[in-house]
């Protein structure tokens, strides 16, 4: 099923504006509250299956999408659309966090970045290279885990003392034991094919307070996919990102002591739950010297990550600039001590 949302006033299309939180028309500026949003002026059309062609209903143009799309643009009119089928059943998200970046947002937002650049070439802060900025809603499992460590350790206190012309060590032997239960809440694990992880995790953290239930308006002018692993398959990497976490709170319950040998360490990590959820993420292409470089944008915070080029000639000017200080710096050290370099 394709979705459009059609304006009451001019017939215009409708599309999720990130500024005030609702449907808004271009053409006559009208704004609409999704839940309020008459039904009547909702358009459908059916599609049969996973087809991988749909018709957009606003000019009839055929919409050729890939297995994972479930909201996309229509190539020749514009218009927003939503492919019901795509986000029904099992691939129906539970939440949703809804841009709260406008395009015109991300872009300055993403030149003011390329600008902070200390080490990249001074073309590519200050030529207007963008070759497109695309909105996407990013399928994410949160999983609620649960962890259960067991803990034994060998630990010692080292005391030493004096004692007339003797020097006395003293050494005493704990046996530790830890029960630990502890509560994650909403570790995020990005669940498309062609998102690369890398880039996923450096955009994070997303505020969760702004979560909100799921409801397809809010993909009206976004392109959105939906999810490639499902979230017993991508279990395993909730639990090896908050190892790390596990591990360091563990250490923090056993202070005080010399030395720590653990001699047994059980830990148990168990899902609780898992929502399947869109987030929002600005990607952003952009070109220098006949190169294309991809950036992603959080779509609330604004945060950017990705790999700019790097200037070798402002490179070898640091660190030369560097050995220079260094350099003045021991020498003074060494005339005010009366040595010499």
């Amino acid at each position: 099923m394709v979705i459009h949302y059609k304006c009451p006033n001019c017939g215009s299309d409708m599309a999720f504006d990130s500024e005030s939180g609702t449907l808004s028309c271009d053409s006559c500026e009208r704004k609409d509250r999704i839940e309020e949003f008459p039904t009547e002026y909702i358009r459908t059309s059916f599609s049969e299956g996973e087809a991988k062609e749909y018709h957009c209903k606003n000019c009839g143009a055929a919409l050729i999408t890939d297995k994972d799309t479930s909201a996309t643009t229509c190539s020749f009119c514009g218009t927003g659309v939503v492919l019901l089928d795509r986000l029904s059943g099992v691939l129906a998200p539970s939440k949703v966090i809804p841009f709260t970046i406008s395009k015109e947002k991300a872009m300055n937002a993403f030149r003011a970045w390329c600008r902070n650049g200390l080490l990249t070439p001074k073309g590519f802060m200050t030529a207007e290279r963008i070759k497109g900025i695309t909105g996407m809603y990013v399928p994410f499992w949160l999983y609620d885990l649960n962890c259960r460590a067991q803990v034994q350790a060998l630990c010692t206190k080292v005391r030493t003392y004096t004692r007339g012309d003797y020097i006395y060590t003293e050494t005493s032997y704990y046996d530790v034991y830890r029960d630990i239960n502890i509560d994650y809440k909403k570790v995020p694990v990005d669940a498309s094919e062609k998102m690369t992880d890398e880039l996923m995790d450096k955009l994070e953290p997303y505020n969760y307070d702004q979560l909100k239930e799921f409801n397809t308006p809010y993909l009206a002018g976004y392109i959105a996919e939906k999810y490639s692993y499902d979230d017993d398959e991508l279990l395993p990497r909730a639990k090896s990102k908050i190892k790390g976490y596990v591990e360091s709170f563990i250490s923090s319950t056993i202070v005080g002591y010399s030395t720590v040998n653990y001699t047994r360490k059980d830990i148990d990590t168990r899902k609780r739950n898992a929502y399947y959820t869109l987030l929002p993420v600005w990607m952003v292409y952009y070109d220098y010297n006949n190169k294309e470089y991809i950036f992603a944008m959080n779509g609330q915070t604004g945060k950017v990550v990705g790999k700019p080029p790097i200037s070798y000639a402002k490179v070898a000017s640091w660190f030369g600039g560097i050995a220079g200080s260094v350099f003045i710096i021991l020498k003074m050290i060494a005339l005010i001590m009366g040595g010499g370099l």
